[in-house]
């Protein structure tokens, strides 16, 4: 089964997961692709794809955005897996954190069978104005490769039992 991991992240923290995802997925025995969104045409020899996004304001990263709703016909054609990161804190992998309302949206476009949130990361060195100010104040990484590593091995388990 060929997948694509395609992920929006402007700091790098989220395309780290796609990254972690897409290796897992590989352990799991599964042909990976990993992709930014732009890169990607078309979705013809993918039987599955996951996106994942950086959470801005409780806000998708735009190229994700514009990812699913680009794809939103060829996505619903296959199964589609969402995940989010952003929260600056270990609260994502206390406890399950639902899509924010724009991700629910898309989701439904996209007929995603799941989602889940990952802890994100905002490096003491980050760059825009507002990043730079809470960085000064919270930085860290809250990147949970145990959750990520679970979630990837329920994914695979569900796309090799369909």
């Amino acid at each position: 089964m060929r997948v694509l991991v395609t992920v929006g992240s402007a700091r790098g923290g989220t395309e780290g997961l796609g990254e972690m995802v897409a290796a897992d997925l590989r352990a799991e025995g599964l042909d990976v692709d990993m992709k930014a969104p732009k890169q990607v045409r078309r979705l013809d020899g993918y039987d599955a794809v996951v996106v994942g996004g950086a959470l801005y304001a409780a806000r998708w990263h735009r190229a994700a955005r514009g990812f699913v709703r680009r794809h939103a016909g060829e996505l619903r054609a296959r199964p589609v897996y969402f995940f989010s990161s952003g929260p600056l804190d270990d609260s994502a992998s206390d406890k399950d954190i639902p899509p924010v309302n724009g991700v629910a949206k898309l989701m439904e476009q996209a007929g995603a069978r799941g989602h889940v949130t990952f802890g994100g990361r905002l490096m003491p060195d980050a760059r825009g104005v507002v990043a730079h100010a809470i960085a000064k104040k919270h930085s860290g990484d809250w990147r949970d490769p145990d959750q990520v590593r679970d979630w990837a091995h329920s994914v695979a388990g569900e796309l090799r039992a369909s």
